[in-house]
């Protein structure tokens, strides 16, 4: 509750601020026009036209049409910018409440990389080409050829060295140089400087956005460590999202689509401006309803699993324990054979945003949305979860000036219907929220040969899992996150740049942390750089890592038959020789009380550290030719601290006790050696019944002993649980090469190496895999041509690799998948589309225990009014 205040009270503070601003008005008019092809006259769509000096700006739609609302009266300069196109450059006389047209048309050149502007690796606006990181921009043509899927990802898959893997229809694994799981938390996704991570996993939710992909504006992918300027969790990377501003996509918008699958979306988006053009309004609603690539596993022999499988793979299948829940729509027959249909995944979202703008540029944003899923299937450490029903609210209150910036921004989960663990059957609730607050400040200084960036945050997490994920002296807890943070760049030279950052975090869960980073960057040329750097980053355990109290699975005979065994072979021995003073005492804890059924549970440990890893980078990036550009990266990173797989007999956590089963009594593996030295000297031989028996029960207490617990109830269970382990260096190559044939034609492609050395300090039982390819590379064709007809192949291949992460583990076999796209705009108004991915319908799955993914065909068209 405290920090709902806290966030209350910095909205007034925003909201204050706008107004003294706008106190003085300045005369102004509005400019309108139309964006054409210079060679044939076709209308373009997402051409950023701005005023040279001012803060007006906007996108043009698919009629290649802008409104620029509050342009300064006077003469002024329009810009207009996209990539592949020469930038123009017009002037026009602005007159107070005048209206006036300026229409361009843009000649089409190869992409320039000293044109593209990126903001993720220094949280300031800079050329591509001197950024101190590894940093890949989503191509505007990509995003929207993919939107019509609904799969943010997918266009993702696109940048270098990124690992893009898919477990279900809308479970994805985003993942950058290695060390993947089922559940990624090792590369930040920020939204308009919103973490898109739900509390209690720290992981994404892709179904979860409410806003289609083409709507999402420019998407950075920043890869390696990055906790210097954006802490906990930027392990491997950042995905930096940026939205338009509303007066950038104003009008109407309606795009329908369907196809395999059952599939069926529509999305509306509505922007306008008001108030003379002070202020802006954009409201964003969808629903998406499909069939799912996931099926159920409960078949007692695996029989389901197997066949499941084979269709995924050339090579051996590791089975997996039978699941003891179907999913939602299906039932069981003899045997647990699932029957029936699966109920539709459903996704509804709705978000709607205001924006003020100041006469200085600055920018004041209201915004806030929500998205219902249902159905959606999950891997995780413990196994498949179904979410039945899940609600995932957000705001956001944000002032952006010219250098410096507030924001303050909440994001909730909530469970509507219960979330179902596949394995166990146990029901599963999460009612948590995210609340954020941060300032950042940027200025030059020495001439412009200088920058600094400073900034300090504030976020509280509030988790309540109704006992169900946590045990109640856990659960229902409010937990707070600190952190202050600095960059300073300088010119050395007039081509050497060098860059120094720093971050200092605190919080309740995870000891402080510092987090370094240096870079030097040498540009000899404005198309040409090359980048040294060093970083270092942490990844804070979740919640679920360090305070998880969940039924793993379904109740387990054994500790009560090993018992019994005990009990019984103790009693054959007394019988048999009870009168001989030589014989050893027999336990005298035994019973143990176990049920008969014992339940498995998977258990938190709070006594987690952060997983840590240093990396040094070398990097060049330039256009080689007016036609060609490039970039290298090389890298290694020392990684230590792993949060292990779930273990037998890790958690020292004194909540729950150990049951040693030698408490209060004999020890039990030392009593039954005695006896088989007094069985010996009575003339037993080994192959006696008597003896024969003791190894399989000294092994059966050995693998019981250390992973049994007394719950607080008195409850006798098994258990494993999380420990830190292991230390890895991890190297790999990153390289990207674009070729520009024609204006119209564009081939990009990308490969990736990764290796590794072998694991030290691993605990026994844990596989400490990068669950990564050694090789995998990208081949994506892009035409943009004449009438507004564009054309996209993209080519994903990769080397088979070992997985092993939670209760999965096997080998995921090589797998190539070729997307395609085509669209045409019909008119200025209307454009038709169509994508097929894994057109091939090459049968894959990506990681060990999620779906076997096979091919979709979705077409769609999108108005604009």
């Amino acid at each position: 509750m405290r920090a709902l205040y806290q966030f209350a009270f910095f909205g007034s503070l925003l909201a204050g601020a706008a107004a003294p601003i706008s106190a003085q008005e300045r005369g102004s008019g509005t400019v309108t026009g139309t964006v054409t092809r210079k060679s044939d006259g076709s209308r373009l769509a997402a051409v950023t036209v701005s005023v040279r000096g001012a803060a007006a700006s906007a996108v043009t739609g698919i009629d290649g049409r802008f409104v620029l609302q509050r342009v300064p009266e006077g003469a002024q300069t329009l810009l207009f910018r996209w990539l592949g196109y020469q930038p123009q450059e017009a002037s026009v006389q602005v007159t107070a409440g005048g209206t006036h047209t300026v229409d361009a048309a843009l000649e089409a050149q190869p992409i320039t990389l000293g044109e593209v502007v990126v903001e993720g690796a220094s949280r300031a606006p800079e050329r591509v080409v001197e950024a101190p990181a590894a940093v890949a921009v989503i191509d505007p043509v990509v995003s929207r050829s993919v939107s019509v899927t609904g799969q943010i990802p997918l266009a993702l898959a696109t940048a270098p060295g990124v690992d893009v893997v898919q477990s279900g229809m809308n479970d994805f694994n985003l993942n950058a140089r290695g060390y993947n799981s089922s559940l990624n938390r090792r590369v930040l996704v920020m939204q308009d400087s919103r973490d898109l991570s739900i509390a209690f996993l720290g992981a994404q939710e892709w179904n979860g956005m409410s806003l289609p992909l083409e709507d999402l504006g420019r998407i950075e992918v920043v890869r390696g460590p990055g906790s210097a300027l954006y802490g906990a969790n930027a392990f491997a990377g950042v995905v930096n999202i940026n939205t338009p501003a509303a007066r950038e996509v104003v009008g109407t918008k309606v795009s329908l689509a369907g196809g395999e699958l059952s599939t069926l979306r529509a999305d509306v988006r509505q922007a306008g401006l008001f108030s003379a053009g002070r202020l802006g309004y954009r409201v964003n609603l969808g629903y998406n309803r499909s069939d799912t690539w996931t099926r159920s596993r409960t078949a007692r022999d695996s029989s389901d699993f197997r066949a499941e499988y084979a269709e995924g793979t050339e090579g051996p299948i590791t089975p997996v324990a039978p699941e003891v829940r179907p999913l939602s729509g299906q039932d069981t027959v003899a045997g647990r054979v699932a029957t029936g249909d699966r109920d539709d995944l459903v996704n509804m979202y709705g978000a709607a945003r205001l924006d003020y703008y100041a006469d200085n540029g600055a920018v004041g944003t209201v915004e806030g949305g929500a998205t219902q899923v249902e159905n959606e299937v999950f891997v995780t450490g413990i196994g498949r979860v179904q979410i039945l029903k899940g609600f995932k609210p957000w705001s956001r209150l944000a002032w952006v000036a010219p250098q410096y910036n507030v924001t303050a921004w909440y994001t909730g989960r909530e469970t509507k219907d219960p979330q179902y663990s596949l394995a166990s059957g146990a029901p599963l609730i999460e009612h948590s929220a995210i609340f954020h607050v941060e300032g950042q400040y940027h200025h030059g200084f020495a001439g412009d040969a200088g920058r600094i960036v400073v900034g300090a945050s504030f976020r509280q997490y509030n988790v309540n899992t109704d006992s169900s994920l946590m045990a109640p002296q856990d659960d229902d807890r409010s937990d707070s996150y600190y952190s202050t943070y600095g960059q300073v760049e300088y010119k050395l030279l007039p081509t050497l740049r060098a860059v120094v950052a720093g971050r200092f975090d605190d919080g309740s869960v995870f000891d402080p942390q510092f987090s370094p980073k240096g870079a030097l960057v040498y540009s000899p040329n404005e198309r040409h750089s090359l980048r040294v750097t060093v970083n270092r980053a942490f990844q804070t355990p979740n919640y679920s890592e360090l305070y998880l109290r969940a039924r793993a699975g379904a109740p387990q005979t054994g500790p009560r038959t090993l018992e019994r065994s005990l009990e019984g072979y103790f009693a054959t021995v007394r019988g048999a020789f009870g009168a001989d003073p030589n014989l050893p005492a027999t336990p005298v804890n035994l019973p143990w009380s176990f049920d008969s059924l014992t339940q498995p549970f998977a258990l938190g440990n709070a006594n987690l550290d952060v997983e840590k890893v240093t990396g040094w980078e070398v990097g060049y990036k330039g256009s080689l030719t007016p036609r060609i550009y490039a970039s290298l990266d090389l890298y290694q990173n020392q990684l230590s601290n792993f949060v292990t797989d779930l273990l037998p007999r890790v958690n020292p956590d004194p909540v729950y006790p150990l049951y040693l089963l030698t408490d209060g009594g004999t020890n039990i593996p030392q009593t039954l050696t005695d006896v088989d030295t007094y069985l010996a000297s009575r003339g037993l031989p080994p192959t006696h019944p008597l003896r024969a028996a003791i190894p399989q029960l000294r092994g059966g207490y050995n693998g019981l002993n250390g992973a049994a617990a007394t719950l607080p109830n008195g409850q006798r269970i098994i258990f494993v649980s999380y420990a830190n382990a292991g230390k890895v260096t991890e190297r790999g190559a990153e390289l990207a090469v674009g070729y520009h044939l024609t204006d119209e034609l564009r081939v990009e492609g990308s490969y990736t190496f990764f290796d590794f050395d072998p694991p030290e300090g691993s605990l026994a039982g844990d596989q400490l895999l990068p669950n990564t390819p050694k090789h995998k590379g990208t081949l994506n064709v892009q035409y943009a041509g004449a009438q507004g007809l564009d054309l996209g192949v993209m080519l994903r291949r990769q080397t088979a690799f070992n997985w092993a992460a939670g209760v999965f583990s096997g080998v995921v076999d090589w797998s190539q998948t070729l997307n395609v796209n085509a669209g045409y705009r019909v008119g200025n108004n209307l454009r038709v589309h169509a994508i097929a991915t894994n057109v091939l319908d090459q049968k894959r799955f990506h990681i060990y225990g999620g779906s076997v993914i096979g091919r979709r065909v979705i077409a769609g068209v999108t108005a604009t009014f």
